[in-house]
């Protein structure tokens, strides 16, 4: 009988009192929470939506109070002796979202009305930034201790006016005053924090704060938000072997499939493997394995972005780049990538220190899956739900079976019954060749089935236009509009582009395929192994 586990998962539980009095799973960061504290005094973090840093807010407010009780048997015991006692404004700008500048102006005061209750309100202060900054003078007044500022989702009002340039200019005035309070009142401030997803420029944001320390990148702080792989192995065994007997696997296979989920992310050059904790203690408390975290919020945003800058999306898989290509501020991009890292759909793989260049990808299966099938409708005009229930599957079944005429036959049956799609003609001009739009077809429809695919990959005698790797075989594809598979398979073996892979200990077949442009199906194909 499977037996179901009674243990409790902080899943939207945002407020660490309630976390510890509760008895939910805490995953135990209270010793680089002291380490924050104590780094700089004022700090800027990014991470991607429910990455838990509202949760580590939370803490930081309970820390700065001086609730002592609350971190009792914690790491932090060790290292906090005094437990000092400090006001605190923790301000959380969530609520301030799609909102005009008049209206950002009055959610600034309602957030800070709560803490006018507590030390007053000056009539006098008529702007959101004159009442902040009077809240800190007497707050520290009052108590005679300087205050801890601790900000929430900072970048909330900005980002749905990325890109458009008067709105955008009207909000950040509105932020600049209240943000520059926090420099003025900085005798009076013992502690400022502020975190969000993106990062906008000190120059336009954070004008007058000239030593905000940006630790995002910094390896001591990698792992403040998510769960390391230690902390999932330490902490979170017993939940895993009772997800284990759900699926009638052992614990080692079912922490397999949940690395291969949820896992991936690294955040700085060195850095533990961090998991998303939003979806993986979903899938612990619901034993299910589904894509909690891009469920969770849709891609809509993102997906403007990558069509405002013409992203070429095949080319997100593995790219090398220096960390300014993509630790730059938001309102300064000239292309989609800082948005893509910031906002977690892309991470940290490998970090080259010679070059002082980092390697980007998607970080895991949940992310890959979700980002394809958040692009599948835009990029080709298909259904992303059609696909998969009408093709993908049975057309990866046929390639994991070695079969590729009946991969290749299974994707000509799908691709002739498909009733016209609006818009093809349109993407298949918008592609930068003709095959480059059937290559941003596969290269979706494997990516939502978590196929490992590259396209236009580079060797000695060109670009090659696709390769896929299944467990024992490597496909390398050549595709042709203007031209024959027979032509598209001499291509392949002309200019070598299959010999990379004949030492992998892999199978490798080559395929040759045709398509017709006017009927946008596969007309014939030539296969050939090594």
């Amino acid at each position: 009988m499977v037996k179901f586990s009674n243990r409790r998962y902080p899943v939207g539980i945002q407020t660490f009192s309630e976390v510890v009095r509760e008895k939910y799973i805490y995953v135990d960061k209270t010793d680089l929470v002291w380490q924050l504290a104590h780094y700089a005094k004022y700090i800027f973090l990014s991470r991607p939506r429910r990455f838990g840093k509202s949760l580590l807010t939370s803490t930081l407010e309970s820390y700065f109070l001086g609730e002592r009780e609350l971190f009792e048997g914690l790491k932090i015991m060790q290292l906090e002796k005094e437990w000092e006692r400090y006001p605190v404004l923790r301000l959380d700008l969530s609520s301030a979202k799609h909102l005009t500048p008049a209206q950002i102006r009055k959610e600034l005061e309602l957030i800070l009305a709560p803490y006018e209750k507590i030390y007053g309100r000056n009539t006098e202060e008529e702007t959101p930034g004159m009442r902040l900054g009077g809240l800190i003078d007497r707050a520290y007044e009052q108590t005679g201790k300087q205050v801890a500022v601790i900000i929430d989702e900072y970048d909330a009002p900005l980002l749905d006016v990325l890109h458009e340039d008067e709105r955008l200019k009207e909000v950040r005035e509105v932020m600049q005053e209240f943000y520059q309070r926090l420099k003025k009142q900085e005798a009076k401030i013992k502690f400022c924090f502020i975190t969000g997803i993106t990062k906008f420029s000190q120059l336009s944001i954070f004008s007058t704060i000239n030593n905000l320390k940006n630790v995002t990148l910094l390896p001591r702080f990698s792992a403040i938000c998510g769960i390391t792989e230690q902390e999932v192995k330490n902490d979170l065994s017993e939940d895993i072997k009772a997800m284990s007997e759900v699926y009638g696997c052992s614990p080692e296979e079912m922490f397999q499939k949940i690395k291969l989920r949820y896992d991936g992310y690294h955040f700085a050059s060195v850095s533990d493997d961090i998991y998303n904790p939003y979806s993986l203690l979903n899938a612990l408390g619901d034993q299910q394995l589904e894509n909690y975290w891009f469920a969770s919020g849709t891609p809509t945003f993102l997906i403007h972005q990558l069509q405002h800058f013409k992203t070429d999306i095949m080319s997100l898989d593995r790219l090398v780049v220096p960390s300014s290509a993509f630790d730059q501020p938001t309102e300064n991009m000239q292309d989609a990538l800082p948005l893509l890292y910031q906002s977690g759909y892309l991470t940290i793989k490998d970090y080259d220190r010679d070059l002082q260049a980092y390697t980007l990808s998607l970080p895991n299966q949940e992310v890959r899956i979700g980002y394809a099938r958040g692009l599948l409708p835009i990029y080709t005009g298909l259904n992303d739900a059609d696909v998969q229930m009408g093709f993908a599957a049975k057309f990866w079944k046929a390639l994991k079976q070695g079969d590729a005429d009946l991969a290749m036959r299974e994707m000509q049956g799908y691709m002739a019954g498909i009733p016209y799609v609006e818009g093809f003609k349109q993407k298949l001009a918008e592609a930068s060749t003709a095959e480059g739009f059937y290559e941003y077809t596969l290269y979706l429809i494997f990516s939502m089935l978590n196929v490992y695919v590259r396209t236009q990959v580079k060797c000695a005698g060109g670009r090659v236009d696709m390769v896929v790797w299944v467990s024992d075989t490597v496909y390398v594809f050549e595709l042709k509009v203007n031209g024959t598979a027979q032509e598209a398979l001499e291509q392949i073996d002309d200019r070598g582009y299959a010999i990379p892979y004949q030492t992998e200990g892999r199978k490798v077949v080559k395929i040759g395929v045709k398509f017709n442009s006017e009927t946008r199906v596969p007309e014939n194909w030539v296969i050939a192994g090594i």
